[in-house]
């Protein structure tokens, strides 16, 4: 493991987890991605700000540490295009299926104790292992 970084990891996960908490004790919101991305389409006006606030730190985040002399990971992508494409698309449709992502169920949930998001994550899990195990293994990659 060339990439193992456990300190960068722990303050990582202390930001992300002390976020979603500020989120919810200042908003009284879950911080989903998928649902708050979702609901910049069919919200209603006075709704919008403040996912449109939270969209744009995701975005503006890392650019904001590459202007302060940060250094951005590289991003290989070794998919084509059609496969990502199809990828974002089944993404989409399970956080639908599974009424939220990673972040609403396997950060904000599992930290409140939630079964369903328990099992949710779990389930995130099971099929990210048996899809990698089906793209290096049986369709090969």
């Amino acid at each position: 493991m060339e990439n193992f970084t456990p300190g960068s990891g722990f303050v990582g996960g202390l930001l992300i987890g002390g976020a979603a908490s500020l989120f919810v004790l200042l908003n009284g919101r879950v911080a989903g991605v998928s649902g708050i991305l979702s609901g910049l389409i069919g919200s209603p006006k006075h709704d919008r700000a403040w996912r449109l606030a939270f969209v744009a730190g995701i975005v503006l985040g890392p650019l904001v540490l590459a202007a302060l002399g940060g250094a951005l990971p590289e991003v290989e992508l070794q998919a084509p295009l059609p496969i990502l494409l199809l990828a974002g698309l089944l993404v989409g449709f399970g956080t639908q299926l599974g009424s939220g992502c990673t972040s609403g169920h396997g950060i904000c949930g599992i930290a409140r104790g939630s079964p369903r998001s328990i099992a949710a994550t779990a389930v995130f899990f099971a099929v990210a292992a048996a899809t990698v195990f089906v793209m290096r293994h049986v369709i090969g990659g």
